[in-house]
């Protein structure tokens, strides 16, 4: 059974759950996964942090925010993550991600 999509409320902002694919050929948000983890295709590998960066590059942009406000909260370096997003309502957040 899938699960929806869930961005929780955060202290200043809101938090969700990412699932990254590293070294793909473009970098794009694949969607909302059977678990309501959200989906991104990296060209980065893992090495020296790059895909961790990248995400946090591609999420503000995405998002519409400065790069200081996505904090990657737990998963640095690993497939999965919990990310942070300060000033953000979690509203704001499902409506830029998933536009």
């Amino acid at each position: 059974m899938a699960r929806e999509f869930k961005i929780t409320e955060a202290h200043s902002g809101a938090a969700f759950t990412v699932r990254v694919v590293t070294r793909a050929s473009n970098v794009e948000m694949v969607g909302v996964q059977d678990d309501g983890t959200l989906k991104i295709r990296l060209t980065e590998g893992h090495s020296d942090g790059a895909a961790d960066r990248q995400l946090v590059e591609f999420l503000a942009h995405k998002l519409g925010v400065d790069t200081s406000q996505i904090e990657i909260v737990a998963g640095e370096n690993s497939r999965e993550k919990l990310i942070s997003v300060e000033g953000l309502r979690p509203a704001e957040v499902e409506q830029r991600l998933l536009q």
